[in-house]
């Protein structure tokens, strides 16, 4: 088992654009009775805000991850090389409601202060949220109106999740 190394936010130098963007994340948390739920995410980003480090993440409203996010405090976000490509695809878009799909995968449930991740991810953030908004269609402004119809034909606006960063594990080679 690798261990990890833990980094100040402030010398984290990975890019978000990456990470998120192409690479994607899984979203993870764990609910009252101790189970986990996971879910495949490519829209988010990290930044300051109130003082804080923090975590955006969005969850639409028929996601089964998203309730386990709503009902607990903490949540992880963790990141893997293009090997776990094909796993996140199917934890994208497989739901937890109808099968146990972290069964189906090649990753393996741990926890940092029984905050769930994967061991295979190459690196983690521990998150707290701070607050939670759903999103307004109302929001968008001139041109970025055609967003909205271009993103949320069905009105499943996502919900807006801002979490401060407690720590950023990072895996050593």
């Amino acid at each position: 088992m690798s261990e990890y190394a833990i980094v100040a936010p402030e010398d984290f130098d990975q890019s978000a654009f990456r990470l998120i963007g192409k690479d994607w994340m899984l979203v993870t948390a764990k609910n009252e009775e101790g189970k986990i739920n996971t879910m495949t995410a490519s829209w988010g980003g990290f930044g300051v805000m109130w003082g804080k480090d923090v975590a955006v993440s969005v969850i639409r409203p028929q996601r089964y991850t998203k309730e386990f996010i709503d009902n607990s405090e903490t949540f992880s976000l963790s990141f893997y090389d293009e090997a776990f490509k094909k796993d996140l695809t199917y934890l994208g878009s497989v739901s937890g409601r109808t099968e146990d799909k972290i069964a189906k995968t090649r990753l393996t449930p741990t926890d940092a202060n029984g905050i769930p991740y994967f061991e295979e991810a190459k690196i983690v953030l521990i998150c707290r949220k701070l607050y939670s908004q759903p999103m307004d269609p109302e929001g968008f402004i001139g041109d970025a109106k055609a967003l909205d119809a271009q993103w949320y034909a069905d009105k499943d606006y996502h919900t807006l999740y801002v979490a401060e960063i407690e720590q950023i594990l990072v895996k050593q080679d």
